[in-house]
């Protein structure tokens, strides 16, 4: 459901609601989730996990590693976090700050481990080294020199 979700650009809202009605007309014990947020919840552990990075407004730098503490860009000078109008400077940053850009990163080796996780899937993966036919024709791009 969370994939037909993203196909066709559902709010959460909308998908909340649809979660909601589902479990109305299904039996009292059903294990089906009542918000977008739950069925969040249950997918991380799947392996759909992402990381957060904060951007500089205009993409000179990632605030990570040695970059984290930083308040403004050392390129642009362009703060790291937006400015409320109720705060008086522009160094004043507080828990609640948000950052003016997010990035966000899908790590690549647990999206490998979900691919092979399957004996099928993995086997489809490999079949241009498994199953390759050497006979100088190009068939492939991955049979050329």
């Amino acid at each position: 459901m969370v994939n037909l979700k993203a196909r066709f650009g559902w709010s959460d809202k909308s998908f909340s609601m649809l979660l909601v009605l589902l479990k109305n007309m299904l039996s009292n014990d059903n294990m089906l989730p009542k918000s977008h947020y739950e069925a969040n919840k249950i997918l991380c552990p799947m392996g759909v996990e992402y990381q957060k990075i904060h951007v500089c407004h205009n993409d000179y730098i990632l605030y990570r590693n040695q970059f984290v503490e930083m308040c403004k860009c050392q390129t642009c000078g362009i703060s790291h976090y937006k400015v409320n109008d109720d705060e008086c400077s522009d160094d004043a940053t507080t828990n609640n700050s948000r950052p003016v850009k997010v990035c966000w990163y899908l790590p690549i080796i647990p999206r490998f481990k979900r691919l092979f996780a399957s004996a099928d899937d993995a086997k489809n993966l490999r079949c241009l080294t498994d199953d390759k036919i050497i006979n100088r024709l190009l068939q492939h791009p991955a049979d050329s020199p």
